[in-house]
């Protein structure tokens, strides 16, 4: 309740008395309730939910495809695709054989965790009642907006991509500190850039002393079964 003018909102009042509303705070909160009943509903049904941030172009696409070829006789999976238009993404995904649905927001730069609920339940009526291990949310590029977001996943995979620098974990501190794994991408373009791994892991780690780091190029296969065994492993925590 609020002391200045007792009403039951939380909120607060400047000097003149006008009523001031945190509304990142309430938008927040809101997504924060959200996901914790997405992640309820992922443990109920024991499904593994990965949340994959990162720039445009930073292979998160190509990495599913390369991780859907390796797993699908293994692994049960399903994407949930956020981008701003398009279902590109998706399609590429379902021609792979595993189920997608496209999330659009329609200009948002980030995906929030009301719709990869709607996303998710429109997925159920695909799996036709099939088991799901693993959720991929592969969420709308961007490195600062989708790291503010809990979706309710179990891991949070941030990829960084060699021709992006390996001065980005400093430059977007907010995606290492609240991701758990952090992937390198594109390890083949490495002798065609000014790119250190151990620099960027250095600061990687700076911000972040936990995180997992893979070095991995979906064109070579370089670090690719590390990833796998990752999945695998988490999976059946």
């Amino acid at each position: 309740m609020c002391n200045t003018c007792g009403c039951d909102h939380d909120h607060q009042h400047d000097s003149s008395g006008t009523r001031v509303v945190d509304v990142n705070q309430s938008l927040l909160k809101t997504n924060e309730e959200a996901a914790a009943r997405n992640k309820q509903l992922f443990d109920e049904k024991g499904i593994l939910a990965i949340n994959l941030i990162s720039s445009p172009g930073s292979g998160k696409t190509t990495l599913l495809e390369k991780t859907i070829e390796a797993l699908k006789d293994q692994v049960s999976m399903a994407v949930l695709e956020g981008d701003i238009e398009t279902d590109l993404d998706a399609e590429r995904i379902r021609a792979k054989g595993v189920p997608a649905v496209q999330l659009t927001t329609g200009g948002a730069c980030h995906l929030e965790s009301a719709l990869v609920s709607a996303g998710f339940h429109n997925l159920e009526h695909q799996l036709d009642g099939r088991k799901l291990d693993v959720l991929f949310i592969e969420n709308v590029g961007n490195l600062v907006c989708p790291s503010f977001f809990d979706l309710g996943e179990h891991r949070r995979v941030v990829l960084i991509s060699v021709p992006e620098g390996h001065d980005k974990p400093l430059k977007y501190p907010k995606a290492i500190r609240t991701s758990q794994v952090m992937v390198i991408t594109k390890a083949d373009l490495i002798p065609h850039f000014d790119f250190s791994v151990e620099k960027m892991k250095t600061d990687a780690l700076s911000l972040n002393p936990s995180l997992h780091i893979m070095v991995t190029s979906a064109k070579t296969g370089e670090g690719m079964e590390e990833w796998f065994d990752f999945l695998q492993r988490h999976r059946k925590e």
